[in-house]
């Protein structure tokens, strides 16, 4: 290399420097990333179509959080696109969080957000739905298979007399891996009841519409065979219920349904729906930020229950129907009164003995 001014020990002098203030800084970058990434946690959604996640997870799992420490939560929703779900998930490893609460929209696909979390020491928690795979640290959810079982066996207690027991069952989403649990517990009960099955579907991203759309379908094929309808959750039902009412089907089937929400104890409370199941994911996220915080800051997590080898909470779910709203969604605070019973179910809610505080 020439040297211009003469002075090789100058120069060698002041390369040395650069080479150390280089060195500097970018350990000095990597001590802010790091530092950065300490206190983010990442919380990631499926979809905006159940109400439950921004009305319930998001909030209680952001309170929570706040009440540990000083982290920050980076948020998003996926509105049940997985390719969504994987760029937002490289968004938040990208900006340093240094533990990823990740409820999937397709338990085999979200597998590769798995492995790229692990890849740069991130761990993950599955939230409400467990990922088909990959290094995970934690598992908070409900027991899905009870879930199921409640359902189906509200309509064979409900159904034990009199009819054929005809029955349409609408799943849930085909890429939800807590789908198949409910299905398979729903199935439990009923294959050893008076029960038939008329047909079966598995919904689409859970879409209200599409399950109406199904349902009118099987009314004009089954007509006064339906019974019952098993509605995987209170979306399916909305539809299933849709579907009905536009053909005048009367009187309605009895409907499932599950997560209690706002609309669904309405329906319940009118008789439009037959009951739903409450899942009070409230201790839920309130459970997942506790994981989360314990992880980031280096903690050992632990349970003594496992599924699939993983360390899990599993939270227990309640049938609701018209008798019991008030022991069960208005006495938790789930909902309260006046939400339930505006006045344009005030006097439903007077029938069934919903009475304010």
């Amino acid at each position: 290399m020439a040297i211009r001014d003469g002075q090789p020990g100058r120069a060698r002098t002041v390369m040395a420097c650069a080479s150390a203030l280089l060195l500097l800084a970018a350990m000095l970058t990597g001590c802010n990333a790091f530092a950065g990434g300490a206190d983010k946690i990442g919380l990631l959604l499926p979809d905006a179509k159940t109400a439950r996640y921004e009305s319930f997870d998001r909030p209680f799992f952001e309170q929570r959080v706040a009440e540990l420490g000083d982290y920050e939560v980076l948020y998003a929703n996926a509105d049940q696109d997985m390719a969504k779900q994987q760029e937002q998930a490289e968004s938040l490893l990208a900006a340093g969080i240094s533990v990823l609460v990740l409820d999937p929209v397709d338990a085999e696909a979200a597998v590769s957000i798995v492995n790229s979390a692990s890849g740069m020491g991130v761990p993950v928690v599955a939230y409400d739905r467990l990922i088909a795979g990959g290094d995970i640290a934690y598992y908070v959810s409900f027991d899905n298979a009870l879930v199921g079982v409640l359902q189906a066996q509200a309509l064979v207690n409900a159904l034990a007399t009199g009819g054929t027991g005809g029955i349409l069952m609408v799943n849930g989403s085909p890429t939800d891996s807590n789908a198949p649990q409910f299905e398979a517990g729903a199935l439990s009960v009923i294959d050893s009841s008076h029960l038939t099955v008329l047909a079966s579907y598995d919904t689409p991203d859970w879409s209200p519409d599409k399950a109406q759309e199904w349902v009118a379908g099987q009314v004009a094929r089954f007509g006064s065979q339906i019974e019952g309808v098993y509605a995987a959750n209170d979306g399916t039902a909305s539809g299933a219920i849709s579907a009905l009412r536009s053909a005048n089907v009367d009187p309605l089937p009895l409907v499932t349904g599950q997560d209690a929400e706002l609309t669904a104890i309405q329906r319940i409370i009118t008789g439009d729906q037959f009951m739903t199941v409450f899942k009070d994911v409230r201790p839920q996220a309130r459970k997942a930020a506790e994981v989360a915080v314990a992880l980031a800051r280096g903690e050992e997590v632990t349970s003594r229950v496992e599924v699939s080898g993983i360390p899990a909470t599993l939270l227990m779910p309640v049938a609701v129907t018209q008798k019991n709203i008030a022991e069960t969604v208005l006495a938790d605070g789930f909902w309260t009164w006046d939400q339930v019973c505006t006045e344009d179910y005030a006097e439903a809610c007077a029938v069934v003995g919903l009475v304010a505080p």
